[in-house]
């Protein structure tokens, strides 16, 4: 019997009807860091290729720190950002902490609550608006003419310090080591370019652009210092790294895939997979990536079922969804439109089209049905549900999986 875990504290425990046990993907290679800010700390005193923030810093310094909403460990690494900054010889005064339009709890779940409270009432924390134009400002023209708008702190800022979470390259909606910056924190219109459906292609041409735009705004902000995470299981951390940037990403790129790269030798009639962690990790964005990472792994004319604690209601892409009769016409719709949800809304449309998908979430019911997916009550209908398939395989931590066939490597 496979133990499934996903969520915070939820499991499910799987067997096939005749009592064998499910294939089990999605567990990384590697121990998580018992400390991450100490390791952060270290980081950042033997960088890669570049000299420590002591030696390319200085105390009047107006410093722009940025830490991707999914870096897990997220308070804990944030404080010790800024706790590093302070000890490197920067002003407080002169950090910012510069945070996405992301609803967070007022305790746990606050990026900043690990700070210092002497410190914290020095810094700045500025959350982004995208819409807001008194928050934006010119920065250059694209390629193609068009103005390149950034977070106003981002443009005045001596130093940006940006902290992401690293990901596959082929990741939907991931564009590399500067992802943390940009488009994250540009306008409305630049981040809805951001969302064509094209870079779902597997040819990824289009999204190949998109990463070359990326860097090169990273280039005109005069970024090339980072620090990247190689995430765990759940709210864990397996690596930081911190340095140049094209550094960090080379060895970043390795350990990634050391970690989470698999080749699995057969695909299943049933996938099932988990997108584990807390509230921050349990989101529409991880639930499309979930259902991309089952695919790859399944049979022709197979099932998938995501196991999560998602709980958000579903975006206006997803919803669009929910209120057309067809599918394709929706999907039209959303590649028009490029809602906040668009791909996450066509990951899911697509996998309906060619297969059964069940959910076991804290959806409502109904809003799950709407949708096109068939929701699960709760583990015991999951179980039943791996009985009613010749062979399953499990995939923890789905989100961050990298999966390809044996056959096809």
């Amino acid at each position: 019997m496979a133990l499934l875990q996903f969520g915070t504290n939820s499991s499910a425990r799987l067997e096939l009807a005749d009592g064998a046990v499910p294939d089990e993907y999605g567990m990384p290679r590697g121990e998580p860091l018992p400390d991450p800010g100490a390791s952060l700390t270290a980081a950042l005193e033997n960088p890669i290729d570049y000299p420590t923030l002591a030696a390319s810093t200085t105390p009047s310094d107006k410093i722009v720190l940025v830490v991707d909403r999914y870096v897990p460990q997220l308070a804990q690494i944030t404080g010790a950002m800024v706790d590093c900054l302070v000890a490197a010889g920067i002003d407080p005064d002169g950090i910012t902490v510069l945070l996405s339009p992301t609803r967070f709890n007022a305790d746990q779940d606050d990026p900043c609550h690990a700070i210092a409270a002497s410190v914290r009432d020095r810094i700045a924390v500025v959350t982004h608006e995208p819409s807001d134009r008194r928050q934006l400002a010119y920065l250059a023209a694209s390629d193609a003419g068009e103005p390149i708008l950034v977070n106003r702190t981002l443009h005045e800022a001596d130093v940006v310090l940006p902290v992401g979470c690293l990901r596959d390259d082929r990741t939907a909606g991931y564009f590399g080591v500067h992802d943390a910056i940009f488009p994250t924190f540009s306008d409305t219109k630049t981040l809805q370019r951001f969302r064509p459906l094209g870079s779902l292609a597997a040819d990824q041409a289009v999204k190949r652009g998109l990463v070359k735009e990326v860097e090169h705004v990273a280039w005109l902000l005069g970024i090339n210092f980072t620090v990247q995470v190689v995430p765990a299981g759940g709210d864990q951390v397996l690596h930081i790294l911190a340095g140049k940037s094209d550094s960090v990403a080379r060895r970043g790129r390795s350990l990634y895939a050391d970690a989470w790269a698999m080749t699995p030798a057969r695909r299943a009639a049933l996938v099932v997979a988990a997108i584990t962690g807390d509230a921050r990790q349990q989101t529409w964005e991880n639930l499309g990536r979930a259902v991309e990472a089952a695919a790859s792994l399944l049979e022709e004319g197979g099932a998938i079922a995501v196991c999560c604690e998602l709980s958000d209601r579903p975006g206006p892409g997803v919803q669009r969804m929910a209120c057309t009769e067809s599918r394709s016409q929706a999907l039209r719709q959303i590649g028009k439109e490029r809602p906040v949800d668009a791909i996450p809304a066509a990951q899911i449309a697509r996998a309906l089209d060619r297969n059964p998908l069940y959910l076991l979430s804290r959806l409502d019911p109904a809003t799950v049905e709407d949708i096109g997916m068939v929701p699960l009550a709760d583990a015991h209908e999951l179980t039943r549900l791996t009985h009613r398939f010749p062979s399953c395989a499990v995939l923890a931590n789905a989100p961050y999986a990298s999966v390809r066939m044996e056959a096809d490597v």
